[in-house]
């Protein structure tokens, strides 16, 4: 006992001196900041790293963990950072292939809120709240942490635009808002000097490149809906390292002192619009380390100093159409790239300055005036030359009927044969492994040997499995069997259709594997249609859902609105013959990780020749009742209504003829109402006719595909027109 006390007057003055060496600050977060942050556990629906909590918890001593840190001083919390295990519209695991519904907070969830919450906790200097379900639109009071200097909301569901409040806040180094649903522009970042991290990414920004300070280090902006070309102000950027604006829409030529930067390691510029010849002698930058130009309309040669960079570095531009002296490079032929390059988007023509000299103007009249005749009588030799040849041309029976649609809302008899379409909008898919022929032992493993536990649905058409590959992709296959009747030749005439069903707005085909019955060789086989995964959240579930529903504004179901209808083009007139019938749903359309539209469970023709030939004769009707299930679809995205029987459909079919022939206001109540203030009255009355054309119910008089088409990028010129010019309505 006496050895006892003895060992404990010796540590005495070691815990005093301990205690006093201790900041009491540290020691012990204030009660007020302890009670924000219980609240904030309460308001995240507890999520897994904040359980556990309870009155007697030390918040400022809990053990270290990936996906929580608090970090106090002088009794206030300095760093917050929380990483939940929400998916955001982004993220996704190809491996486990788990998720099947995006993941939010519940209804309760009020962002506002929360920010108010957050906003207490004053002095805190870096915060970063990840994968947690957040949804709505980021308050402007975000400002109100003035000390921030790190903020990362990062894989959450925030909508609406990025507040211009953000401008204010002078002390941040880094701002990460990847894999979230902001649109619109970005404010204007100059002021933020001490910024050197900006961080967009997969969102649907745009379309102006951002303004932002000289001093920032990493630019991240890719995966959004920019439309501009590269800035030449970035020319003063010498403390750039990284830029990534990869899987925008940048057109317009790469200028020589991009690359040149001096402080540039990482350089992603693929899948953009990007043309012109590159200079061979360009110079590099020495700390250049990767540079990604991939599936852009570059011409031309590489620069010479992409050879000479280190071996360690890496260097991307497959998929340009350029003069490489590799064999295996996959280069587009030249004229892909400059008849591409010619349809890219551009911005609009700036405005003459007026002339101040008057002689000038007089000259410039003059001129114009004698132009004028000139170009008129020109006009009328044109005119009569085209009268004649339109003469001829319809004695021969020889009339373009897809320019007459492209122009005129009036449908014409369908011709004989495959429709001509403009390469531009085929839009195949992109990032899609080659196209390969599976073995039987491949399918087998992938399955799990048709595992039941991986039958997703068994149908008309056969059983769909879910699979994965060796490479670890998730995959679906489709396994139907197929009766010859004496035709062993007919079904690879069929499976040549498969390699070209693949498209941006479709569920693509990856490859397959046919196995002939052993006991009925001729009789008999079974082929094995392996598809893309696609996260299996479709446009119903998305509409149904009330808080995702208030998501998706007019310009985002406009967006997918014309996806669908491209991927239904492609199947009526990318391959040949075309594909008709092809069951479209809106619970069959599935919206991708970057909330893209893909239209799934589409027609397969893999009947016998026989039954081929017997289709041929229907194919017409097929091809119009497509039309006419797709008008269901737009009138489920117009109106946010689901449509479960053909009377619902007449009533709200009747429901917009009447709005669009009496008044604005009538419309209106047809229309989904967390739609309001967010359409141009012009381009929802678009939309709202070519719909009602779809669903009319004489066949004949449905319009084709492409004027569908056609009607739905018209309605998103007129509506990205409308939200350029800076309106905004509550009344429409």
């Amino acid at each position: 006992m006496k050895n006892l006390w003895f060992c404990i007057s010796c540590l005495f003055p070691a815990i005093i001196i301990l205690v006093l060496l201790t900041p009491s600050s540290v020691a012990q977060l204030s009660p007020s900041e302890s009670r924000i942050l219980f609240q904030v556990q309460k308001i995240l629906e507890y999520p897994p790293p904040l359980q556990g909590w309870s009155r007697w918890t030390n918040l400022c001593f809990l053990p270290p963990s990936p996906s929580l840190k608090i970090v106090c001083s002088n009794g206030h919390v300095t760093q917050l950072t929380i990483i939940g295990n929400k998916t955001s519209p982004s993220s996704h695991n190809p491996k486990a292939g788990s998720w099947t519904s995006i993941q939010t907070l519940s209804g309760r969830f009020n962002i506002d809120s929360f920010f108010t919450v957050m906003t207490k906790l004053s002095n805190l200097k870096v915060l970063s709240l990840v994968s947690l379900g957040l949804w709505g639109p980021l308050p402007a009071k975000i400002n109100r942490l003035w000390s921030l200097e790190v903020l990362n909301i990062s894989s959450n569901f925030i909508y609406g635009e990025i507040p211009l409040s953000i401008s204010s806040m002078r002390n941040l180094r880094s701002l990460v808002l990847v894999n979230n649903l902001f649109n619109g522009s970005v404010p204007d970042l100059q002021k933020l000097t001490s910024l050197e991290e900006l961080n967009l990414g997969g969102n649907k920004l745009g379309p102006g490149f951002p303004s932002v300070g000289k001093n920032l280090v990493t630019i991240i902006l890719r995966n959004n809906s920019l439309r501009s070309s590269i800035p030449p102000q970035l020319v003063h950027f010498d403390k750039l390292q990284v830029f990534d604006v990869s899987s925008n829409e940048f057109f317009g030529t790469i200028s020589s002192f991009l690359i040149s930067l001096p402080s540039l390691k990482y350089l992603n510029l693929a899948s953009n619009h990007l043309s012109g010849n590159l200079s061979v002698n360009m110079a590099c930058s020495s700390t250049l380390t990767f540079v990604d130009i991939s599936h852009n309309l570059l011409l031309g040669k590489l620069p010479s100093c992409f050879g000479s960079m280190s071996s360690k570095s890496t260097v991307k531009y497959s998929g340009n159409c350029l003069t490489t002296k590799k064999l295996n490079d996959q280069q587009h032929p030249s004229s892909f790239c400059k008849r591409e390059g010619a349809l890219a988007v551009k911005p609009p023509a700036k405005k003459l300055k007026k002339e101040s000299d008057s002689g000038t103007k007089l000259g410039l009249m003059l001129g114009i005036i004698g132009g004028a005749v000139v170009i008129a009588a020109l006009l009328v030799l044109l005119i009569v030359f085209i009268f004649r040849k339109s003469r001829a041309e319809r004695s021969h029976h020889k009339m373009d009927k897809y320019v007459g649609n492209k122009y005129s809302t009036s449908v014409s008899p369908r011709p004989n044969g495959t429709r001509h379409i403009p390469q531009a909008m085929k839009q195949p898919a992109l990032g899609l492994p080659p196209y390969r022929n599976f073995t039987s032992e491949e399918i087998d493993d992938a399955t799990n040997n048709f595992d039941p536990s991986n039958l997703i649905e068994e149908g008309s058409q056969g059983q769909l499995y879910k699979g994965w590959l060796r490479d670890g992709s998730v995959v679906l296959v489709s396994c139907v069997k197929i009766k010859q009747k004496g035709l062993p030749h007919s079904i690879m005439q069929h499976i040549e259709v498969l390699p070209n069903l693949r498209h941006r707005h479709m569920v693509s085909v990856l490859g397959h594997c046919i196995i002939t019955d052993q006991e009925h060789p001729l009789t008999t086989s079974t082929v094995f249609i392996v598809f893309e995964y696609i996260s299996n959240v479709s446009l119903r579930d998305q509409l149904a859902d009330g808080r995702k529903r208030e998501m998706l504004k007019w310009p985002q179901r406009m967006a997918m609105s014309i996806g669908i209808t491209r991927g239904v083009q492609f199947l009526h007139t990318g391959v040949a013959p075309g594909i008709y019938g092809n069951n479209l749903k809106i619970e069959n359309i599935l919206l991708d990780d970057s909330l893209n539209a893909r239209v799934s469970k589409y027609n397969i023709p893999l009947a016998s020749k026989t039954a081929l030939n017997e289709q041929t004769a229907t194919n017409h009707n097929a091809e119009k009742e497509d039309i006419y299930q797709l008008g269901v679809i737009l009138l489920e995205v117009i109106t946010g209504k689901q449509i479960t029987s053909s009377s619902e459909i007449e009533e709200l079919k009747e429901e917009l003829e009447n709005g669009s022939s009496e008044s604005t206001s009538v419309i209106k109540s047809a229309i989904d109402p967390s739609l309001r203030g967010t359409y141009a009255y012009e381009s929802m009355k678009t939309a709202v006719q070519i719909t009602i054309n779809c669903l009319s119910k004489v066949p004949s008089q449905r319009p084709s595909i492409e004027d569908v088409l056609w009607h739905l990028q018209y309605s998103m010129q007129v509506q990205e027109s409308w939200t350029s010019s800076g309106n905004l309505s509550t009344k429409l």
